[in-house]
């Protein structure tokens, strides 16, 4: 009887859409706290847009640069432990070959049974030093262009996202007639990036979308209370 081929599929851009996540979720909120709390001690849009783009311009290139730095230290940890690894099959091979059955007792086989594979992989080393490194220390190998790939989609996600509770001070002059607008336009847009994240992550879309909402509007609601307070 014929039978369909099983095909998977799965999603394989987690650090891009973390990436993503990351600088599209800040570029919302911080530009938007910040027009609001600005929009409560002064009247002109003009001044608010100025201060926006600074910020977003100073805003990305901080958040850019921590991306890359995260990325290039995560590689080099990577490349820190496999030479010590590479050192430990070289120097101490009886005691790796434990450690190699010991991972796969903790999938439950027994000496006897992960003994082949144990004794295969010691005649390989390059592969004996891959696995140590994925299934006892949990490490990937990462990507050698990440750490730019990571600076620039963070920062260009928190431009996009900085531009929009921007865009009505742009259109209108007076401040607090934009702060209005700037409030429906942002809140949708953090209703429509929850939703989409939660469809990417795996959680619940529709409570991914409320948590996005509840937290952009409470950072800016406190910015514009302090502004008015202060003012």
């Amino acid at each position: 009887m014929p039978q369909t081929p099983h095909v998977e599929r799965h999603f394989t851009a987690g650090e891009v859409v973390r990436d993503v996540v990351i600088g599209m979720s800040d570029g919302l909120t911080v530009p938007f706290a910040l027009a609001a709390g600005l929009s409560g001690a002064i009247d002109n849009s003009r001044i608010v847009v100025v201060a926006g783009l600074a910020e977003i311009a100073a805003g990305s290139i901080a958040m850019g640069l921590g991306g890359y730095l995260a990325a290039k230290s995560d590689a080099e940890h990577y490349e820190s432990e496999r030479q010590r690894e590479v050192r430990e099959v070289q120097e101490i091979p009886d005691e790796e070959a434990r450690e190699v059955e010991n991972v796969f007792a903790d999938y439950g086989l027994e000496p006897h049974e992960s003994g082949p594979v144990v004794q295969a992989l010691t005649r390989r080393p390059k592969q004996w030093v891959d696995f140590m490194m994925r299934f006892e220390l949990g490490l990937e190998e990462p990507d050698p262009r990440r750490a730019l790939q990571s600076a620039l989609t963070i920062a260009a996600s928190y431009v996009a996202g900085g531009i929009i509770p921007l865009a009505p001070y742009m259109a209108l002059h007076r401040a607090r007639t934009a702060l209005g607008w700037s409030v429906l336009v942002t809140l949708a847009a953090l209703g429509i990036f929850g939703y989409i994240k939660g469809r990417f992550t795996g959680s619940r879309p529709g409570r991914s979308a409320t948590q996005t909402i509840v937290i952009g509007g409470l950072a800016a609601g406190a910015a514009f209370l302090l502004a008015k307070l202060i003012s």
